[in-house]
């Protein structure tokens, strides 16, 4: 039970990603949602953008192949090139938003319907090296190594 209710808050949380979202838009505006961090990197449009993307070609076809191919070997998302080649600036923050909303909510629905031995399927991601659903989910994840003091 207590597995199943840390499944519960990790999926939640994923949930209210697009709230987060929606709220730093409304706070930095128009303007302020395409303008760079003060560290460089994506502005807030990009940044949701990115998000939608990655939920879609990245988490979404992961999920996928993982449950359906045996050790698959999984590329790996460049966001930094797709950023460039969509040209993610000149697109809608709104629009770029509910993108990854929906996509989001497609990827949790999957999940939410698992059977516990579903999560332990892997495969190999460039870049990464072996992946398997359950890393994500805390409620699947081996206790953390002690540390020594």
């Amino acid at each position: 039970m207590r597995s199943e209710t840390r499944l519960d808050e990790y999926l939640g949380r994923l949930e209210t990603m697009p709230e987060l979202l929606r709220s730093a838009a409304a706070k930095l505006g128009g303007t302020g949602a395409r303008l760079p961090p003060p560290g460089g990197g994506f502005c807030l449009v990009e940044q949701a953008w990115h998000l939608a993307d990655l939920e879609r070609e990245g988490f979404g076809t992961r999920i996928a192949r993982l449950l359906v191919d045996d050790d698959p070997v999984l590329p790996d998302f460049d966001g930094a090139r797709t950023a460039v080649e969509r040209d993610y600036k000149s697109k809608s923050l709104e629009e770029g938003i509910a993108a990854f909303a929906a996509a989001r909510r497609a990827n949790v629905a999957r999940l939410r319907s698992l059977a516990p031995p579903a999560w332990e399927r892997s495969g190999t991601q460039e870049e990464v090296g072996r992946v398997r659903l359950a890393d994500g989910n805390p409620a699947k994840r081996p206790p953390a190594a002690p540390t020594s003091t």
